[in-house]
């Protein structure tokens, strides 16, 4: 008999990814977006969740289900302009999430995988470090505190009751129909325009889209994946300026990377009050994935360079057009 796995924020940068990818002849997904308007098939069903709060009634979708991904989030907004963004992130990602997890509980739900941030571990790492799942949680911005405030109530539901949870921390996800600083980047690399990422000696952690979508289709029936956090990347870092050469390589433009000093560019950064940018640029984030690989056996199956050559040859094909 099929199983029935309910993937939330199903039109999104994942969430399409997972159902395209989840969707087999012994899965049905059951695809939750705010429309639900997703071209059905036999293993693919799509209904309409406009918002999703405390008070989000799930019965629709829940019937039947036995997994649930959980990718619905609002997510880490750069400009922020809210007057309280804590509020509105705790409604969303805190309230909302756990609302769906004890409607999950009462239709029978076995196991509830959350799709979280590595912003619960922090911003960066010292040169040499790397975070892993078991640390002290040190989220810096309201996003990472609604994120991590979600990850302890689901893990005192899982407590109390028979629904499995797996939490699962990505870092910085790119991959083809990626979107914001990425996209960015890869545009103006494009046009060849001087960028001052040439001398950047800082290390990064990135995942794929498909190394992550195939390390959550992991989660999906891996006994030992039940009640555990797991940060999941690529397993290879990269400074920005590997990161830069390798895209510049990939879309065949003009190496014009300017190897201008970290300390001016920290320097230039703060002046412009851009910290929090050049943090991201400059800075190093990297993760352990042990983990991953000596409990559930997954070694992430795409290399850096095939994700990134991947994402690039979607990106020439999209701009083209």
């Amino acid at each position: 008999m099929a199983r029935n796995v309910l993937i939330t924020g199903s039109t999104g940068f994942l969430g399409r990814a997972l159902v395209a990818s989840v969707a087999t002849p012994t899965i049905n997904v059951i695809a939750a977006s705010r429309s639900g308007d997703l071209i059905a098939s036999a293993n693919i069903r799509g209904v309409a969740v406009p918002d999703i709060n405390e008070a989000t009634d799930w019965t629709h979708a829940l019937s039947g289900c036995d997994a649930i991904i959980h990718t619905a989030a609002r997510v880490h907004v750069m400009h922020e302009r809210a007057a309280d963004p804590l509020a509105l992130f705790r409604e969303v990602n805190t309230a909302g999430t756990l609302n769906l997890a004890r409607q999950a509980i009462a239709a029978g739900v076995q196991r509830f995988i959350f799709i979280s941030s590595v912003k619960v571990n922090g911003e960066s790492t010292a040169s040499g470090q790397r975070f892993h799942p078991h640390d002290q949680p040190h989220p810096l911005d309201p996003y990472g505190v609604s994120k991590l405030e979600a990850e302890q109530g689901l893990l005192a539901l899982a407590r109390d009751s028979a629904m499995d949870v797996v939490i699962i921390r990505p870092v910085l996800v790119y991959g083809p129909g990626v979107k914001a600083n990425f996209l960015q980047l890869m545009r103006v690399l494009r046009k060849g325009i001087p960028l001052p990422l040439g001398a950047i000696n800082n290390r990064r952690s990135l995942v794929s889209l498909d190394n992550l979508v195939d390390f959550i289709k992991v989660c999906i029936d891996h006994r030992a994946a039940a009640n555990q956090i797991f940060l999941v990347s690529d397993g290879e870092d990269l400074s920005t300026t590997e990161l830069a050469r390798k895209l510049v390589s990939h879309l065949h433009a003009p190496n014009r990377l300017l190897p201008v000093p970290q300390p001016l560019l920290y320097l230039g950064a703060s002046l412009l009050g851009r910290r929090a940018v050049a943090q991201r640029i400059l800075g190093s984030l990297c993760v352990d994935i042990s983990k991953n690989r000596e409990l559930l056996q997954w070694t992430p199956p795409v290399s850096v360079d095939d994700g990134l050559r991947n994402t690039v040859e979607h990106f020439l094909t999209t701009e083209q057009r």
